[in-house]
Formats: structure tokens, C-alpha cells, sequence
């Protein structure tokens, strides 16, 4: 089976800074890339569209912060209301990811490689996009090995 190039670009959007984080060409593997100091939206959109046209983006993936009972509350919201800018001003889709914990797994990776997350936040939002982009991967792939196949010819 032949799998399309796919080049999505993952978000974990906090109040002061983004982590970036971008895949292979195959969708197999997410990698943190940068962290982006949110200072006005002009500013944010100015850097994301520089790494949206150097890695031919075609779709962003987002982190959306549910609460922890499963509802959509106020920084979720805040979050989907950003993003629809995002989506938007670069002109490209936008899809959610549930990104509850993930900061909290990129700091414990951190600690186990002997990182001090209080001194790394930026890295830690990197690392928190990259896990936010690897779960649409592996739940994108997922779905394109389940599809039913049609066998007659």
C-alpha cells in the first residue's frame, strides 16, 4: 500500500510561548523543531509561515487543553479561538488533538534524561508539540490500516 507524503505541523499553544514541532515525510516520526516566544500575533504568524513554507505544511495539528473531566473549559477555548486565527492567516486546516498531560510527559522525560524542566520551558513545549503531533500520526495511521478493503475484482 503506497502512503502519500504527509507534512503536518503539531502546536502546543501556552499564553507565553508555542512549541513547534514538525514530522517525517512518511508520518512516522514527530520531532520537536522550535519554541516560539509569543509577542503579538503579527509575531507568531511571521514564524510560523517561514517554517510552513520551508516544510511544505499541510495541515496543523493542535493541542486543545480539555479539562480534565472531558469538557471543552475557558483555555480550550481561548486555544480553538487562536488556532482558527492560525488556520486562517496561513490558510491551511486545523485539527485537534487532546492535549491533556502531554507538558506534564514532556517534563518526566526531561527529569529521566537529567534535564532540569524549571530551567528548559521552552523545551518542554517543544517536546509537549512533539508528543501532541505523534498521537495524530499514530492515531492517522491507525485509521488508514483499519480501512476496510474491498477484495472484489
Amino acid at each position: 500500500m503506497a502512503q502519500s507524503r504527509i507534512s503536518a505541523l503539531g502546536l502546543d499553544v501556552g499564553r507565553k510561548r508555542m512549541g513547534v514541532a514538525g514530522c517525517d515525510g512518511t508520518g512516522l516520526i514527530a520531532t520537536g523543531i522550535t519554541t516560539i516566544k509569543r509577542t503579538s500575533f503579527q509575531q507568531d504568524i511571521a514564524q510560523l509561515q517561514t517554517i510552513v513554507e520551508d516544510r511544505q505544511v499541510q495541515v496543523l495539528v493542535v493541542g486543545l487543553p480539555y479539562s480534565m473531566n472531558g469538557s471543552i473549559g475557558f483555555q480550550a477555548k481561548e486555544v480553538q479561538k487562536y488556532a482558527q486565527r492560525l488556520s486562517q492567516a496561513l490558510e491551511l486546516p486545523i485539527e485537534y488533538v487532546d492535549e491533556r498531560l502531554t507538558s506534564i510527559q514532556a517534563e518526566e522525560m526531561l527529569k529521566a534524561a537529567n534535564i532540569s524542566p524549571s530551567q528548559n520551558k521552552g523545551l518542554i513545549d517543544r517536546k509537549a508539540a512533539a508528543l501532541i503531533l505523534q498521537q495524530w500520526l499514530d492515531e492517522r495511521r491507525e485509521k488508514i490500516v483499519n480501512l476496510p478493503v474491498n477484495n472484489s475484482i
